[in-house]
């Protein structure tokens, strides 16, 4: 763990986002058309209609303006966290990264809401979610070797202790976020780290990697 320390610079320009992902699609559109359920795209890859369930607060949308693609670790936090010292393609890696809980497509006043701030400053509405969120934080956190400050360990240790002893496994590419919502969040994926549902192994693995 780290105190929260600044470097000073940050621009989101620093983390070129939504690249292409195959021929006219980029990230975002990507991400809308894997989170959400019947979605219709245009020729030009953008979605035109659909419904997406926002795990954040559990709403569900059928317009695509009232949807953001949130970053779970947000790209500012990134930078404070490590991402400062990386090269431009590392950055932008994370900055497009689906093969690990880091893409989500939630209620956009709720990801404005959000903004940079980490889990001891904003946690979603739905506390039923605090679960999968800081365990989707802790591996984005893990997988790009970012650190996290003592209050963050602390929101997160407390967030993880909601998750029940059943629990839901998660895998490289996130849990299944919307199983009470309208579809699915995420398919398979063998790629990123196994992260088991139990609290107490969770715990273990914060004392283990983070200190």
């Amino acid at each position: 763990m780290k105190p929260f320390a600044d470097p000073g610079g940050y621009n989101r320009e620093l983390f070129p986002h939504w690249k292409t992902q195959s021929g006219t699609c980029n990230i975002r559109e990507y991400v809308l058309k894997r989170d959400g359920v019947d979605v219709v795209t245009s020729s030009s890859c953008a979605a035109t209609s659909g419904t997406w369930f926002s795990p954040y607060d559990g709403r569900n949308w059928t317009a695509v303006s009232d949807v953001d693609i949130d970053h779970m670790v947000p790209l500012k936090n990134a930078w404070v966290s490590g991402a400062s010292a990386w090269t431009t393609n590392q950055r932008e890696q994370l900055a497009n990264d689906i093969s690990s809980p880091q893409l989500w497509t939630v209620t956009d006043n709720i990801n404005q809401a959000k903004g940079d701030k980490s889990p001891d400053v904003w946690k979603p509405p739905l506390a039923s979610f605090y679960c999968t969120y800081a365990k989707s934080w802790v591996e984005v956190k893990y997988k790009w070797d970012l650190t996290i400050t003592p209050a963050e360990k602390e929101a997160l240790t407390s967030m993880i202790g909601t998750c029940s002893e059943a629990g839901t496994a998660t895998n490289g590419s996130g849990t299944t976020a919307a199983q009470s919502g309208a579809g699915g969040r995420r398919g398979g994926g063998a790629e990123g780290m196994i992260l088991l549902a139990v609290p107490a192994i969770w715990l273990a693995f914060f004392a283990l990697f983070f200190g």
